[in-house]
């Protein structure tokens, strides 16, 4: 398939969070206009900016023909399905437990900001959480703007993440 390398990060910090997160795993494998590329291991980390458990992470890596907005319309379908409920507009910015969270973060190397997507994901690269996944499947990542993930991830060196073997 042709198309662009887009990588998506899957979190989630409530309920059987490693059982939600295969399932967004295998919703992300059977996306119709994708092939999937990868899932990197899940990692866990403490919220930022943010209370309450810990969250586990990981990066899926697909090619698709899809454009930017058509996938985040996917995405957010696919949180649906699996129980995410989002707060309204006002409460947007406010971080809190999920169910289920799914980002694209990357789509190719786009860059964008409108008012429903930013690419490169805002504050992706000041993430730890986002960059050591991407870094397993693909150790030579690139942001957008921001230059390369191992050097991004170094400055996030006070951030744990701990793989979940």
């Amino acid at each position: 398939m042709t198309g662009q390398r887009a990588y998506i990060g899957v979190g989630a910090n409530e309920g059987d969070v490693v059982e939600t997160l295969n399932a967004a795993v295998e919703a992300l494998r059977l996306l119709q206009q994708c092939e999937f590329a990868g899932v990197s291991p899940f990692y866990r980390s403490a919220p930022i900016d943010a209370e309450g458990p810990d969250y586990t992470n990981a990066v899926v890596a697909i090619d698709t023909v899809m454009e930017p907005y058509a996938l985040l319309l996917a995405l957010l379908d696919i949180e649906l399905r699996l129980g995410r409920r989002r707060r309204d507009a006002a409460d947007a910015r406010i971080k809190s437990s999920r169910r289920v969270d799914l980002d694209l973060l990357l789509h190719g190397s786009l860059l964008m900001r409108s008012t429903p997507l930013t690419l490169p994901h805002p504050r992706m690269h000041e993430r730890a959480f986002v960059l050591r996944p991407l870094l397993d499947l693909d150790p030579r990542a690139e942001v957008p703007g921001r230059g390369p993930a191992c050097e991004l991830l170094r400055a996030c060196a006070a951030q744990a993440v701990a793989r979940i073997d």
